[in-house]
């Protein structure tokens, strides 16, 4: 009787759970615009990537969730008062959602219980590096660039699962957005991040000897993972040094053999971290993994970096080939301030002008252009009601200065990357030196001096 005991435990042993745990997040996108009353109004939205446990997908992208807005938090008084001062009567709620009901392909629903998490809720694009120098191996080079181009392919099958607003549907919104009173609206397409705050369970598996006989492999050159951050990182405050770690949400796969279920970790150091400055000057981030393992197997010591990131657009981040990020400042900039002086050069219209052009109405035509371009609801009321060529003159040229400003003297970006950020990580490289240990977080002259050579050695390998 003992040993048909012990082959079942045996048998036991080898069943995997299929268990998504609590913090994991899915990424939801709105697939249908929606017109922000009230709260408790049902939102519907989509997967827009699949959700694994283990070695297999287990939440298809393209699964139906649906769920409501839990609360329209209030508004500021002094939000309001700018957005009168702007002519903005009804400046948009920050809007929180929760999703609960998950419907799978067969049919069947699931409860949710999510925490939609702060800074989603915008319109994403999956950022990769540009190409740079050959690496040492040119399999290595020409795997990672498939791997980037399957990652962008399957990023944009994601985007079709939803119809996000056409240009004529924007412009619309826009001009809406534009008027004192306006309706809010969440637009399909809106990208959001629910964390679970209960696991799902689909279930188990069984682990054969031939797969556990796999895991925990060296990565083969050019192997790229899909993986989430664990360590928020923004640029403002994170230090060079600082330890980074990154959880795979997906599995690794070396042809049929699985080498790193998802869940495995990888853990890391920032190599660079520069704060924004004035004039302009964007933030910039460097960081690198330096080891992987998957659970309850040896580390594997690697040399990897970023060649893909999940961002909104709005942030304008670039990537390079060696793991460094950075905010890049958009060139409309250019145009929007060649428009701010032009409108503070019409403001500046003598009353000779106006009489020569049209009288008293196009001069204050002229007022009420410049004006608008400073605190709209001031400037044009000014601009209407004071007939007066010198206050013209000066809100154009508020309007003007505002618009150089920021445009050219504000503080530049900063590259953010929340926790639960989408990276596409090369994993397959050269091991990295001894400079590249273990970070331990602490802020001292020894650890600074070992990051810099982890940094400078890395660059040799690159």
């Amino acid at each position: 009787m003992a040993e048909p005991a012990r082959a079942g435990q045996a048998a036991q042993l080898r069943m995997i759970p299929l268990i998504v745990p609590r913090g994991t997040p899915l990424q939801i996108a709105l697939d249908e615009e929606v017109r922000v009353k009230k709260a408790g109004q049902t939102v519907h939205g989509k997967v827009m990537a699949p959700v694994y446990a283990f070695d297999r997908v287990v939440i298809p992208a393209g699964t139906e969730v649906t769920g409501h807005i839990a609360k329209l938090e209030e508004i500021s008084a002094g939000k309001r008062t700018v957005g009168v001062l702007d002519a903005n009567f009804t400046p948009d709620h920050t809007v929180v959602l929760e999703f609960e009901d998950l419907q799978l392909a067969d049919g069947t629903h699931m409860m949710l219980h999510t925490r939609v998490t702060p800074g989603t809720g915008k319109l994403l694009e999956f950022v990769q590096a540009r190409e740079g120098k050959k690496s040492y191996k040119e399999q290595a080079s020409e795997k990672i660039a498939e791997a980037k181009r399957q990652a962008k392919e399957s990023w944009d099958n994601a985007k079709r699962q939803v119809t996000e607003p056409g240009r004529m549907h924007r412009l619309q919104r826009y001009i809406y957005s534009q008027l004192p009173v306006h309706p809010h609206y969440l637009d399909a397409g809106t990208d959001y991040t629910a964390e679970l705050e209960e696991p799902l369970d689909f279930g188990s598996a069984p682990l054969t000897e031939k797969m556990a006989a796999t895991i925990g492999r060296r990565p083969p050159p050019g192997s790229v993972v899909h993986a989430r951050l664990l360590t928020p990182l923004d640029s403002a405050t994170t230090k060079s040094g600082q330890p980074v770690e990154a959880v795979l949400s997906q599995p690794l796969f070396d042809g049929d053999q699985l080498l790193y279920p998802t869940g495995s970790r990888l853990e890391g150091v920032v190599l660079q971290a520069e704060p924004s400055r004035r004039l302009k000057h964007n933030g910039q981030l460097r960081l690198v993994f330096h080891t992987l393992q998957a659970p309850d197997a040896m580390e594997q010591r690697v040399t990897a970096v970023p060649v893909g990131v999940a961002a909104a657009k709005v942030e304008h981040l670039e990537l390079d080939s060696e793991g460094g990020a950075q905010a890049t400042t958009p060139k409309a900039r250019y145009l929007h301030t060649a428009l701010a002086v032009g409108l503070a050069a019409t403001s500046s219209g003598s009353d000779s002008d106006a009489r020569d052009g049209g009288g008293e109405a196009g001069n204050t035509s002229n007022r009420v252009a410049g004006g608008a371009d400073g605190f709209k609801l001031v400037g044009i009321l000014v601009g209407v009601l004071v007939h007066s060529q010198p206050l013209g003159e000066a809100m154009g040229a508020l309007g003007a200065a505002r618009t150089v400003y920021w445009n050219f003297l504000d503080r530049g970006r900063e590259v953010v990357f929340p926790r639960n950020t989408r990276m596409d990580v090369s994993v397959g490289g050269n091991p990295p030196p001894p400079a590249c240990g273990r970070a331990t977080g602490e802020s001292s002259v020894a650890q600074k001096g070992a990051v810099a050579a982890c940094g400078l050695a890395l660059l040799r390998i690159q």
